[in-house]
């Protein structure tokens, strides 16, 4: 006979389950569906998920020096200047840095920072500064932070710029320019490697390129000659 409870208007009839021996291991080895709640599994995918947003994208690349040069509005004064590193290894050095090679590249050979150093005879003004990093080839040795500081010599060097890289593969554009858009004029550039990918210890960069912006001279200020009057004397007979 069924148990009564003290409600009338309840009954509780005891149930048998049966599980198969299938069921059976695979609940047990199986974790149970997150539900909502307190639950821990649903405490740990809201973590991820939150890791997840959290995570920096990669650094997208910029565009080729080369497509600014088309433009006629910049000009790379990298000749212009001498050119030390606070460290290298053998074969590996300033000449790989501006060969225009993207294959080769300067590997520093000492402790960190890591300095170029690019030092100009006379003030120059300089707009753009573009480095080519390339995390898939040389991973650890990748910079992941750099400090971009300019001023007349060694003693009076002023950051201007700190980048955070996220394995970064092509070109870096950072801008020498101030709060009003206006190019910094400066006797020194120094780029310091403040740390790499993975902690790594020595750093590689492919490429450095210096841009200055070109000045349009008078000349190029005339009107062109678009009326039908200028168009009929626009050439010599």
């Amino acid at each position: 006979m069924p148990r009564l409870c003290s409600s009338p208007s309840l009954l509780f009839i005891p149930l048998v389950v049966r599980f198969s021996p299938f069921q059976v291991s695979r609940w047990a080895f199986s974790p149970p569906p997150p539900t909502s709640g307190c639950s821990g599994f649903n405490g740990i995918d809201n973590v991820s998920n939150k890791l997840r947003m959290t995570t920096p994208n990669k650094t997208p690349p910029g565009a080729d020096p080369k497509q600014l040069e088309r433009t006629a509005t910049v000009r790379e004064i990298g000749s212009q200047a001498v050119w030390s590193l606070s460290s290298c290894k053998p074969g590996f050095g300033v000449d790989q840095l501006r060969d225009d090679n993207l294959e080769t590249y300067w590997q520093s050979d000492g402790s960190q920072p890591h300095l170029v150093n690019i030092q100009f005879r006379r003030k120059t003004t300089v707009k753009t500064l573009c480095i080519y990093a390339d995390y898939k080839s040389d991973e650890s040795y990748t910079p992941s932070k750099i400090s971009v500081r300019v001023g007349n010599n060694f003693h009076n060097l002023q950051e201007i710029r700190q980048l955070e890289l996220v394995e970064p593969s092509g070109w870096i554009h950072v801008p020498l320019t101030d709060n009003h858009k206006k190019p910094t004029r400066t006797f020194m550039i120094q780029i310091a490697v403040l740390a790499n990918h993975q902690n790594g210890r020595d750093t590689h960069m492919r490429q450095i390129k210096i841009y200055t912006p070109v000045e349009e001279s008078s000349i190029g200020k005339f009107p062109r000659c678009t009326t039908i009057d200028f168009m009929m004397y626009r050439s010599i007979r």
